[in-house]
């Protein structure tokens, strides 16, 4: 830190001070919003921790002025907040600034336009953030990290606040992104229905009257959701909406969708095209893809092997290795089509020894029982259509479309 004249401390902190006030009594909500947005690391407000190191009067400074004072209780803990953030202090810096933070919700309550909105989301992502940071402070010291949950605490607070009747009530979705990240991280998903019901039961809110940000935000998470829950329609739908609204300069964003639309839509029997992956760098499916078009049984869990620990982290590898249904269906069919050239009268007839051969050399060793077992299976979820002859041990396939296609369905469970 470059020297830092007592004078050019007290100039820097009267101009902040000056700026906040200003901000509010103009009802510039834009200005208000940088003034708090601690972990921007912007060089004014990084310039300003500087100053109160040097400076340490500043809270008298605050409450004796008229002009000041009427925000002491948010500036002083925020002064306090960023002066720690600063010094690497992150457990201080949170406790001050959810201090400051709960005095300014107070504050944003009693002004009736939702001009603050934009200041007020930037303390609910700060919030958030500072949270994350302290939790990580306290962990790497052998403390229960639990910051982040008294976040989410004080992000319902934010929530309650909004969700009511007149102009603040646009802010919701925002506040509920933040809270769906902190029950995310936590592994507390079950949190988030509350929230859910309230914004698409309660009549206060008009979904299509949000913002397009806060409304891909909401449809990426609770997408995400339904993938967990095995919704797969609901999930596609959700995150196709994403998908479509998500700016396409934002190519970080429609990965992070793409990495949950893809295994979803290969649930429905829709395989992505190869440049897709390509574009977004999601080659990890592509192989996925190969042994969906090949019928290839040892390809896909040679894939789902190699990319274990990234699948189970986003949470679909159980939604990938359902796939293996699918992947014996395509290969019963390219043994019917390669029967039918060489037997058209007996290509609806599939002897159980022949798929068994197949898989021997897919390097699959499996005994009649486990193919008879797999094939009652496809047959029971409409995967193929005819029965299985048991004394003969014979699929019998319908000679009306056989191998149905999903056509964006999941399979029948």
């Amino acid at each position: 830190m470059a020297y830092i004249s007592m004078g050019e401390a007290h100039r820097r902190i009267t101009e902040y001070l000056n700026g906040f006030a200003d901000a509010v009594s103009s009802q510039d909500g834009g200005s208000l919003a940088r003034l708090l947005s601690l972990s921007s690391d912007s060089p004014s407000l990084l310039s300003l921790a500087d100053a109160l190191n040097v400076f340490q009067d500043a809270n008298r400074l605050i409450k004796q002025s008229d002009k000041f004072s009427q925000f002491a209780e948010i500036i002083v803990p925020l002064f306090r907040s960023l002066q720690n953030y600063r010094l690497g202090n992150l457990v201080d810096a949170y406790h001050a600034f959810e201090k400051s933070s709960n005095a300014f919700v107070q504050e944003f309550r009693n002004w009736e336009s939702a001009w603050a909105l934009e200041a007020l989301h930037v303390i609910a992502y700060e919030i958030r953030v500072l949270a994350e940071k302290a939790d990580r402070e306290l962990a790497s010291s052998g403390k229960s990290p639990e910051k982040l949950k008294g976040a989410g605490s004080f992000l319902m607070k934010v929530f309650g606040v909004l969700a009511g009747k007149g102009p603040k009530r646009v802010g919701a979705l925002y506040v509920t992104c933040q809270l769906f990240k902190i029950y995310f991280k936590l592994g507390t998903v079950h949190l988030c229905r509350s929230v859910i019901r309230s914004i698409e039961t309660a009549r206060i809110f008009d979904f299509e009257e949000f913002p397009r940000r806060d409304k891909v935000t909401y449809m990426y998470y609770t997408g995400r959701l339904e993938v967990f829950n095995e919704n797969f329609t609901a999930a596609d739908d959700k995150l196709t909406y994403a998908l479509t609204h998500c700016n396409l300069l934002k190519e970080a964003n429609i990965r992070m969708i793409l990495k949950y639309l893809i295994p979803v839509k290969l649930s429905l029997g829709i395989l992505p095209k190869s440049w897709l992956l390509e574009k977004y760098d999601l080659l990890e499916y592509s192989n996925v893809v190969l042994a969906l078009k090949r019928g290839d049984l040892r390809l896909l869990r040679r894939a789902l092997q190699e990319h274990e620990d990234q699948f189970l982290r986003s949470g679909v590898y159980l939604v990938l290795e359902k796939l293996e249904l699918q992947v014996y269906q395509r290969l019963l069919k390219k043994i019917y089509i390669i029967q039918k050239q060489k037997d058209p009268s007996k290509a609806h007839q599939l002897k159980l020894e022949i798929i068994i051969k197949a898989l021997k050399w897919l390097e699959m060793d499996m005994d009649l029982d486990e193919v008879e077992c797999i094939m009652t299976i496809l047959i029971y979820k409409n995967l193929v259509k005819g029965y299985f002859a048991h004394k003969s041990k014979v699929v019998v396939l319908s000679k009306q479309d056989p191998f149905p296609k999903l056509n964006g369905k999941p399979v029948s469970s």
